[in-house]
């Protein structure tokens, strides 16, 4: 029988499991730490026909999600098209996933500046401890509070991110800025740079206030980087001097290392990625982690999302898996016993995630191999170029 149930996380993976609750007939809580609605700067997400099903399950309008795009292709530095796959995807961006499942959550249901720091076990209850000092009482607790979880770190403490060795850097650059040649080449499919030892993805989305008129839209610049660990710690120091742990917020990496950045892009990339940075907003980057959680439920308390598995973004799964996730967990738990129902969940959905996250690794290993026929600074001759065109983010 539905109860009450507290979500620790207010990103997309929280506001799934959230929806997906709320339609099964649960009282929902959700806390999100930070203290403003969320935005993810128009970073770029890629849907799955089991995504798109999962925002209609729970009541979300899919219509005008983001743009189709029909084609995949990799360019060599020239620019030339070396291969291409036709692949028809639907594009969009984390804020309009975002903006759709938080419409669905009422006002008084979903709460900024408070987060849930831990549990306790009760008699047939959970209690969650509040960043305010407060406690609350659920039938149930989801920890889908992302890769850095506390609800992780308590039910699985062993279970810690590892840095993969590589970076990734995000830009956005408006349709109307950009050079005809760059619309002509690469702007209507999903393109990508593949030469040894990094890897450019990148394809276009809705412009802002989800404007999907041609000329309106923006394009999503996606650049794979290898950094040693020490490079890295240096990168995640700010311009005071303070480093921040995993990841940096994007207005303090330091112009120095933008500069940097700036400068391999214009020894390394084709002309037309090039243009396209020339022409983006300030770009930032984040690492590259990944974990799997052995189990995703220990009693009353659940994982789901990035909470509980990481998969590297090359596969583009961490929306539609935190969705697949939240539809699970509505479905376990429609019967009297919330703990059996998470067990079931847990069985589940474990491994799933594993599945995504080695197919992640194995995406990642293709980017930093050595091509069988020599030097590949031209991106024209990857040996797996077609196995990276047809399974990156695509679901098994």
């Amino acid at each position: 029988m539905p109860g009450k149930a507290l979500i620790a996380g207010g990103s997309i993976g929280g506001l799934f499991a959230a929806a997906a609750l709320r339609a099964a007939g649960w009282q929902v809580h959700v806390f999100e730490r930070v203290g403003v609605e969320l935005s993810g700067r128009g970073a770029g997400i890629v849907t799955h026909p089991e995504l798109i099903a999962a925002l209609e399950a729970v009541g979300a309008d899919t219509a005008d999600l983001g743009v189709q795009v029909t084609e995949r292709v990799a360019v060599d530095h020239a620019g030339n098209h070396v291969a291409r796959v036709t692949y028809p995807q639907v594009v969009t961006s984390w804020d309009r996933i975002h903006g759709l499942l938080r419409a669905l959550i009422p006002e008084g249901q979903y709460h900024l500046g408070s987060s849930i720091t831990g549990y306790q076990p009760a008699p047939d209850a959970v209690k969650a401890q509040l960043s305010d000092g407060r406690t609350e009482e659920a039938d149930v607790l989801i920890g889908a509070d992302g890769f850095r979880s506390a609800i992780r770190a308590q039910m699985l403490p062993k279970v810690q991110p590892e840095y993969a060795g590589y970076v990734v850097w995000r830009a956005l650059a408006s349709e109307s800025d950009l050079p005809a040649h760059v619309r002509t080449q690469v702007f209507d499919t999903f393109g990508m740079f593949l030469p040894t030892g990094m890897q450019i993805v990148g394809y276009p989305i809705a412009g802002p206030g989800n404007n999907l008129a041609p000329g309106q839209r923006r394009y999503n610049f996606v650049w794979y980087v290898p950094v040693p660990q020490e490079t890295l710690g240096d990168m995640l120091t700010d311009a005071d001097g303070q480093i921040h742990a995993f990841s940096i917020p994007p207005p303090l990496v330091r112009d120095d290392v933008l500069a940097s950045m700036y400068a391999h892009a214009r020894d390394t990339l084709p002309g037309v990625f090039l243009d396209i940075l020339a022409q983006s907003e300030r770009p930032f980057f984040t690492p590259i982690y990944d974990h799997h959680a052995p189990h995703m439920a220990q009693g009353r308390v659940a994982l789901a999302g990035d909470a509980a598995c990481v998969a590297r973004p090359h596969v583009g799964m961490g929306v539609t898996k935190a969705a697949m996730d939240a539809l699970a967990l509505a479905r376990h738990l429609d019967g009297p016993d919330e703990c059996t129902g998470l067990a079931a969940y847990s069985t589940q959905r474990t491994p799933a995630a594993l599945a995504a996250y080695n197919r992640a690794r194995r995406l990642g290993d293709y980017m930093m191999q050595a091509p069988d026929n020599g030097h590949n600074r031209d991106g024209a001759h990857h040996p797996h170029t077609d196995a990276i065109l047809r399974e990156t983010a695509v679901t098994a």
